[in-house]
């Protein structure tokens, strides 16, 4: 659902939870579905791949779905991936925020649900590369396939027979896409 009134990133965090996800895209709130079966265990368990390996080698910190990014302004824009990484430098300096963190994460990863489209998809993608985050994974449960953008032209689509490696941006983070799809 789209509402017609354009709202800022303030407005969005003030109004009532009513258990619905939201996002804010060029000043119009999206409202989603919550997710379904396959996209939550997917999504969880790259994020707890993830998280262990951060915790463990005290690279950052990793947010859980619904946290918002906010990643334009005037119109703002909010995202909130499935799973979002964000370096350790980058929280030291801004310490726990109350609201959305501002700037786009290190990585951000998305779970396609069978309602979602590619287009859309590709627009999300788009706007988080745009807004400089180092790494987006899209990850599609129903292709059982996996793309890392790192840029509008640096991108890699991977199969559940390759691995997906953290490269620069989360050092030293493997995740078998074999395990990601079980």
């Amino acid at each position: 659902m789209t509402t017609a009134t354009t709202i800022t990133a303030e407005q969005l965090l003030l109004l009532p939870d009513k258990h619905v996800r939201r996002e804010l895209v060029r000043g119009e709130l999206r409202e989603m579905a919550p997710a379904g079966d396959e996209h939550g265990q997917v999504g969880m368990r790259a994020g707890r791949r993830l998280g262990q390996h951060v915790e463990t080698n005290d690279l950052g910190a990793v947010f859980l779905a619904g946290t918002g990014f906010i990643i334009a302004r005037n119109p703002d824009t909010v995202r909130a991936p499935d799973v979002a990484f964000v370096r350790r430098e980058v929280i030291e300096e801004t310490g726990v925020l109350p609201g959305f963190r501002p700037g786009a994460p290190d990585l951000a990863i998305e779970v396609i649900s069978p309602g979602d489209s590619y287009t859309e998809v590709k627009e999300m993608v788009m706007e988080w590369v745009d807004a400089g985050c180092r790494m987006v994974v899209t990850v599609d449960p129903r292709r059982r396939i996996v793309t890392v953008y790192r840029s509008r032209h640096d991108i890699e689509i991977l199969t559940e027979e390759d691995t997906l490696f953290g490269g620069d941006v989360v050092e030293g983070w493997e995740l078998p896409l074999s395990v990601l799809f079980s």
